[in-house]
């Protein structure tokens, strides 16, 4: 389910113009976007993770010192950021939530652009139940493309 290229992070870009998460959002987001750049990079810095957040270089810093002092990631101020396998389970699944929700919305036909805005602003609030529940919904729906045609 992996966008091409820096789409995804451009879209968590464009979701933190307009939006401050609780804490434990934040907390992902910053997860999200340092996996995507390590992902897309190879790496993540500070520059690019403020670009992506819409925050100043500072505020990065306190995060990643935050971060790295609740072992979700090992940064060295001047070095290099690597999720631990705790920062990297809530990137995957915060990136799996935006999946499915991503694939939803396309069936539902919403354009893709809103779409994705759409998962990003309520990829985080969702229980693990709903996320499994829509998860099989849509398996059932591609399953069954009949019903879906119908629909739309």
């Amino acid at each position: 389910m992996k966008e091409k290229g820096g789409e995804r992070l451009e879209s968590i870009k464009e979701a933190h113009k307009t939006s401050r998460g609780d804490s434990s959002t934040r907390v992902e987001d910053y997860l999200e976007v340092i996996s995507e750049l390590v992902e897309l990079k190879g790496y993540a810095n500070t520059i690019d993770i403020s670009r992506y957040m819409n925050v100043s270089a500072p505020s990065v810093t306190k995060m990643l010192q935050r971060l790295d002092e609740n072992g979700y990631l090992e940064y060295e101020k001047y070095r290099g950021i690597n999720l631990t396998t705790k920062g990297n389970a809530i990137a995957d699944t915060i990136r799996q939530k935006h999946g499915i929700l991503l694939e939803f919305f396309k069936m539902l036909a919403i354009d893709h652009d809103i779409a994705n805005q759409d998962a990003e602003g309520i990829e985080h609030h969702l229980n693990p139940r709903t996320i499994k529940q829509l998860r099989k919904f849509v398996t059932y729906l591609k399953a069954n493309p009949k019903l879906l045609e119908h629909f739309q």
